[in-house]
This record gives C-alpha cells, structure tokens and sequence, in this order.
C-alpha cells in the first residue's frame, strides 16, 4: 500500500522526458491498452473475487484521487496507450465516478469499463455523453438463486434488465461469466442460447486463482471442455469460428443465424500471453505488469511528491516476463506460491 499523502499533490512541476517507447517491453509487446481500477469498494461479494471474509481497504487518504488518474492516464496517453477500460471493485460505486468518465474522455483514448451491472442504469446518459459504447458486464448464472449464491448478494433480475436496458440504448454489451466446475458448467449451452436473439458477447472465462479464493484445478473448466459441449448441442457447420484481433483475450465464435457470440478466455490452460498488450494501475496508485505477478510498482507516491514517473513505468514494463510472471508451464502455474502472495482480484481490478 502506497504511503502517500493526499496532501501533498503537487502537478505544478512538469514531469521530465525521457528518450525511448517506454512501453514496449523486451518480448517487444507494445502496451497500449491500461486497464484504470478507481476503487476497492463493491456492491457485490463474489466468491471468486474476494474471500468470504472480506479484504482491508487501503485508506481513503492512499487512493488515487480523479486529478491523480487523469494525470497518470494522460502520460501513458501521451506515450502511446488508445484505449482505457475502468474497473474496480465496482467502478460505478465510487461517488466521483462520473466526473472521472468525463475527465477521461477528453483523450484521444476509446474509453469503456466493466461493471457487475447493478446500478448501470443510473450513467446511460453519462456514458452516451463520455462516448462509451461498449461494457463488460458480470453475469455468473441465468439462474436466480445461483447467482445469489457466487455473489452474497439478490440483484439477479436487476443486472439482468440492465443488460437488455444497455442493449436497447445501443450499447454493445460483453457478459462475463467465471466458469466453475459443478456450480455454473451447466449453463455453458443456456449462455449460448440467449445469443440467438440478443446481439451481446458471452465470454467464458477460466477460473483463475487469487488471494482468498480458494482456487484449485478441480474447479476449473477448460476451454476444450466448453467446445466439448458446444460441439455436443450444435451441428459442426453451424459452429462458426471468428478471428481474433491480435491482442484479443478470446477465442471468439458464433452460433450461425445468432446475432451474438460467444469467446473463451482460457488465461490457465491456453495462455494468451504472447499478444498481451495491457499494464493496470490500481485504486491506490501501483502499476502491475501481469495480472499474476506480486510485484507492484508505485506511482502515486512519487507523483504527489513532484517527482517524474516515466522511468518507473518504464522499468515495470520492462520486468515484465514472457509468461503468466514466469509460470510458463501448467504445473508451474498450479504448484505456485505466487497466488497467495497476489491481491484478491477485486484490489487489482478485473
């Protein structure tokens, strides 16, 4: 945790240059894409982002304020990032959220977030406004009672007619699902299904292991396991496959006559990390290379004391290692230490 002190935010001081794309690492991936997490707070306790017995919130005094994520955006703006997606915790829950919307829309950057959806309905307007036009939103089960389940909490129905309120107001909509063996691998055929007459992305996603979660490979379903059942309910021909952009995280499909998709994110078993092209700042200031890399590097304390930042970001950039921070092996990944000493994911940001 940064032990910065909001008192001394100082942007008078011009930050100084330095020569060379300090975003592209030694693998020569180029980072363009930053993925901005405004708070630890959230109005979901999903099981598999946070322990059952919640986290430690960095103090309100250690968070970044909007003047602080605006000025840290635009130097990797200015340095090359196009696209910004804000995440959390809930994006949507911290009181300034709006203002920051707007603030970052200024860049020349294509801004989205990701969401859990619960209070979507309020920022239509506001996201007309700052020019988004597509969010992910979490979505873990059609069912009810089981989506109570996996997030401690009872807004099923009212995610879910905010999603259809998003697709009505023009929005391309991703649902996220985290995947979990005998809990929601049942519903994989279900997901697909409502792609038939909305024009969303349902994405698969791997369950992958954090602080407090309780991961094991046992729960995980593999992306040969969700085309196993696809290729179960649906004749071969009319399986389309899709091609994916360079730096995508999905493997994309379409059910044909659909007019949506779905994409499997298998950051476990089909890494994708030869195309990563993402670096995340968190709530508190710190720049994480890798979504499972411990190591942080901080930005906020250095920025309130006047000081330039460039070289920090460039020494993360280029610590960054090839593979899942060195776990480049599946037994490698499953043996490691290095889950327990990560965040839980709703401190990094989804």
């Amino acid at each position: 945790m940064t032990k910065s002190n909001t008192g001394s935010q100082r942007f008078s001081k011009p930050l100084e240059s330095i020569k060379g794309d300090i975003l592209t690492d030694t693998f020569g991936r180029k980072h363009n894409y930053l993925r901005i997490s405004l708070t630890e707070r959230c109005n979901l306790r999903c099981t598999y982002c946070m322990p059952a017995e919640g986290i430690q919130l960095s103090p309100k005094d250690h968070i970044m304020t909007y003047e602080e994520i605006y000025t840290i955006a635009k130097e990797f703006v200015d340095r090359g990032v196009t696209k910004i997606r804000l995440t959390g915790g809930e994006p949507l829950v911290r009181k300034d959220a709006a203002l920051i919307m707007e603030k970052l829309a200024a860049l020349p950057v294509s801004l989205t977030l990701t969401t859990n959806g619960v209070i979507v309905d309020k920022f239509i307007d506001h996201f007309k406004k700052c020019g988004i036009k597509t969010l992910n939103v979490s979505l873990d089960s059609l069912n009810a009672q089981k989506n109570n389940d996996i997030t401690r909490r009872s807004y099923f129905e009212k995610v879910y007619q905010n999603i259809l309120l998003l697709v009505k107001e023009g929005f391309y909509v991703k649902v996220n699902c985290v995947l979990m063996k005998g809990f929601n691998d049942n519903e994989i055929i279900d997901f697909i299904t409502i792609t038939k007459d909305l024009p969303i992305q349902v994405r698969f996603i791997e369950f992958m292991p954090f602080d407090g979660n309780r991961w094991n490979m046992d729960k995980l379903v593999s992306l040969e396991e969700v085309l196993s059942q696809v290729n179960s309910n649906f004749k071969a021909e009319n399986i389309i496959k899709l091609k994916d952009a360079v730096n995508d995280t999905t493997k994309s499909y379409q059910i044909k006559n659909h007019k949506g998709t779905f994409a499997i994110i298998s950051s476990v078993t089909n890494p994708f990390c030869d195309g990563c092209n993402r670096i995340r700042l968190t709530a508190n200031g710190q720049i994480k290379n890798c979504l499972f890399s411990s190591k942080e590097s901080d930005l906020l304390t250095p920025l309130r004391e006047g000081k330039p930042i460039q070289t920090i970001i460039q020494q993360a950039i280029k610590s960054k290692l090839k593979i899942r921070n060195g776990m480049d092996t599946l037994d490698k990944f499953k043996e490691s230490d290095a889950h327990l000493n990560n965040r839980s994911m709703i401190t990094i940001g989804g």
